[in-house]
């Protein structure tokens, strides 16, 4: 897991031609652009925008992905998500490779990650998440999830 501004994002260039192209994009992105799917190198990688407003921690799920990494980038508000590694979690599904997803119970600890606008968070495979999350009261977010196959 890494957690970083965008301003550091060409740090993260050395994980490969798919996360330096991903941050690129959004690099160039517009808070204006429309929710939705926009590819960036097919389904090698692509983003989907979403706006919405967080909720308490207790109506999320903790999520885990094998096929692809996600960059969830906080474009406008404040978001907190929560990490722990797979080793430690209980899945409550199983895994759907249809959506690259796998879901669990909440941990007995967890880190949690606070995101605010201009900040992006890194899941890899390990790394389990629990995202759009109230940061002290509900708000609402323009975020960009990046899928990066790894």
């Amino acid at each position: 897991m890494i957690l970083d501004t965008l301003d550091s994002a060409p740090t993260y260039h050395v994980l490969g031609g798919r996360f330096a192209k991903s941050f690129a994009w959004l690099a160039a992105f517009k808070p204006d652009t429309p929710d939705g799917r926009y590819d960036i190198e097919g389904d090698d990688a692509f983003a989907l925008v979403q706006s919405y407003a967080t909720s308490p921690a207790a109506e999320r799920k903790y999520e885990s992905h094998r096929t692809y990494a996600d960059i969830q980038y906080i474009a406008s508000g404040t978001e907190v998500i929560y990490h722990a590694p797979v080793g430690v979690l209980k899945p409550t599904t199983d895994y759907d490779a249809l959506k690259d997803c796998r879901f669990y119970a909440n941990p007995a600890a967890e880190t949690a990650l606070h995101l605010p606008a201009g900040s992006f968070a890194i899941f890899f495979p390990p790394d389990g998440h629990k995202p759009c999350c109230i940061s002290g009261t509900s708000g609402q977010i323009k975020k960009v999830v990046v899928k990066v196959r790894v």
